[in-house]
């Protein structure tokens, strides 16, 4: 006899069906698992051993074969505790086989019997609803599951309580969605003292996703900005905030079940590795980039991280997703995120001060950030130059404009965004317009377009460079309330655009 379960196998963030098929035959008494089974799958054998012991259930002194199909699809992870412990059970006849086949299941088993939650149970109730299966999880997982609400969840405590929910004897109620997590408390805009450029361009990122590169000495607020930057995006839609969620969820993120409306943010460290960013790892986890989807990502330091990770951004940020290669899978993550960097003029900061400046000023300037390439510079739609702030900003009792007023214009230029965009696949903001759509909705008037020709041949700007003021010139235009692209919203995109003085 073969008894057959469901499970899943995670590729990137989409959740492959996975057949458990188990069959017990005459031969030499033995467990074994096939299928591309690593060492976590193959483990499993003797959890379920232990946890069939303390549920007084003996394993058959036969031989016993699990087969995970497809075999040439690699199978990750403590979850497949629970398929395969449910086939072998059905192949036993302790659970009906008829009723796993409506159920996909994952789940870790401790020694005595208790399910461990698992990351991934989010996409794997995706993957479940669209075969339209129930699923079977930790109770850990439960709330999480839950949120794709077209099939029930259940989420037992441990395998008995599996097994008699399954028989009929004592059914599990179906999970609830866990709570919509409550928005973080923010520090305001209201705390900045003076910096207005940097203000203004914190607006224009947001307005319209634009990638911002802040140089400046220390203690001239870089990273005081980007940690506002947040709150002045919109919350995530429904539809946005459940891919961000699944991204997360992969990653044992996810707590008590709760999904965020927020949009991500992420600061990890310059001595990060290219993994730790743009995924990999065993199982080719999602990296930051990734973590970053529908958010904010912010890299301070921005010439000391590895040459390496650096230019492994630059495709990314063009299209959106990022694929991890290994030598047997291609594992593929959306990373559509908000690029915020923070870089010193200098290695030792002071560049501008003639009286803190190293004796190798300014050619340290242009050494130091000619660490980052061209084309990589060429992403970044706003470059701003952070001064030092003046006491007398420093001294005023009043700030500048709070968070929620600034909030509320880029809220404004976002639903602009969305009724020109509509449903247009891949297009939600003005930094995702390409080829003949930027073309209609950035179009500049005459002045506007002489400006842009000017600017183009005196900067030597590239294709890429051109189009990107198009796009920050058609959000600062969203910003004034106006249809058309103008002279004067080219000319504040073109400003964004000039070099650095200490590297020029």
């Amino acid at each position: 006899m073969v008894a057959i379960a469901f499970t899943v196998a995670f590729d990137g963030i989409e959740a492959r069906l996975v057949e458990v098929q188990a069959a017990v035959s005459a031969g030499i008494p033995s467990f074994s698992i096939v299928g591309l089974p690593d060492k976590a799958v193959s483990e499993a054998r003797e959890r379920i051993r232990a946890a069939f012991g303390a549920m007084s259930v003996a394993m058959p002194s036969k031989r016993v074969t699990v087969n995970l199909s497809p075999a040439d699809l690699p199978k990750e992870g403590s979850h497949f505790d629970l398929p395969i412990a449910l086939a072998v059970l059905a192949v036993l006849e302790v659970v009906p086989a008829e009723e796993l086949a409506n159920v996909v299941s994952l789940g870790e088993l401790s020694l005595d019997g208790r399910l461990v939650s698992v990351a991934g149970a989010l996409p794997a109730a995706v993957a479940a609803a669209e075969d339209q299966r129930s699923l079977i999880c930790p109770p850990g997982c439960g709330a999480e599951a839950a949120w794709v609400g077209a099939v029930p969840v259940v989420a037992p405590a441990g395998l008995k309580q599996v097994v008699d929910h399954l028989t009929g004897r004592a059914p599990v109620a179906p999970s609830s969605p866990g709570q919509v997590a409550r928005p973080q408390r923010r520090a305001d805009m209201a705390d900045v003292r003076g910096q207005e450029r940097a203000r203004r361009a914190l607006e224009i990122a947001a307005a319209g996703r634009h990638h911002l590169l802040m140089v400046g000495p220390p203690g001239s607020g870089k990273s005081m900005l980007a940690a506002r930057l947040p709150g002045l995006m919109p919350e995530l839609s429904p539809a946005e905030a459940l891919e961000t969620s699944m991204i997360q969820s992969l990653a044992g993120l996810l707590t008590d079940g709760g999904i965020s409306r927020e949009p991500p943010y992420r600061d990890p460290h310059h001595t990060a590795s290219m993994p730790a960013i743009v995924g990999g790892g065993r199982g080719a986890r999602p990296g930051e980039i990734s973590l970053a989807h529908n958010g904010v990502l912010f890299l301070d330091e921005l010439p000391e991280f590895s040459r390496q990770v650096l230019e492994t951004l630059r495709q990314p940020l063009e299209t959106g997703e990022v694929v991890v290669a290994r030598a047997n899978a291609h594992v593929r993550y959306p990373c559509r995120f908000l690029l915020v960097a923070a870089a010193n003029p200098c290695r030792c900061g002071h560049l501008a001060d003639a009286a803190r400046a190293c004796a190798r000023a300014p050619q340290c300037g242009a050494d130091y950030l000619g660490k980052l390439s061209g084309p990589l510079m060429d992403r970044f739609d706003l470059r701003i130059e952070v001064p030092p702030v003046a006491i007398s900003d420093l001294d005023q009792r009043q700030g500048g404009e709070s968070t929620a007023a600034i909030a509320a214009r880029v809220q404004a230029a976002r639903a602009v965004q969305s009724r020109r965009f509509g449903d247009s696949p891949g297009l939600r903001v003005n930094a995702d317009a390409s080829g003949p759509v930027l073309e209609q909705i950035a179009e500049p008037d005459g002045e506007g377009r002489a400006l842009i020709h000017r600017a183009a041949e005196r900067l030597g700007l590239s294709a890429r460079g051109y189009h990107r003021i198009l796009r920050t010139a058609r959000t600062i235009a969203d910003l004034d309330h106006s249809d058309h692209v103008r002279a004067p919203h080219l000319a504040e995109a073109i400003g964004y655009r000039l070099p650095f003085a200490a590297a020029s």
